[in-house]
């Protein structure tokens, strides 16, 4: 199951993200849970500056501007993103966990 986070203050844009990525996980039949962070403290520990924001997974795929649809989808489906030299979240890529 996909985790979804939208980081805005609940502005109209953050709202407009919200309501399109509940669309798209509807529309495509994603299994995914969508959470709403407003705290901007949270929002700023996640490095970003401007919202909305949306974050799959633990990773920050959009910020600063409303996704089209088409975007929103391929985001929600895209594949984790893989290094070539290990899992840096497990803790197996290279030793300074620095990537390639």
């Amino acid at each position: 199951m996909k985790q979804v986070k939208i980081l805005g203050s609940g502005c109209a844009r953050c709202n407009q993200l919200a309501d399109a990525v509940k669309a798209v996980i509807a529309a495509e039949g994603i299994e995914a849970s969508v959470e709403k962070i407003e705290d901007i403290r949270q929002i700023v520990g996640y490095g970003v500056m401007s919202t909305p924001g949306l974050v799959v997974d633990g990773r920050v795929v959009c910020s600063g501007r409303l996704p089209s649809n088409d975007e929103i989808r391929d985001m929600l489906t895209a594949q984790p993103h893989k290094c070539c030299c290990g899992d840096h979240a497990k803790g197996t890529g290279r030793q300074n966990g620095s990537c390639c």
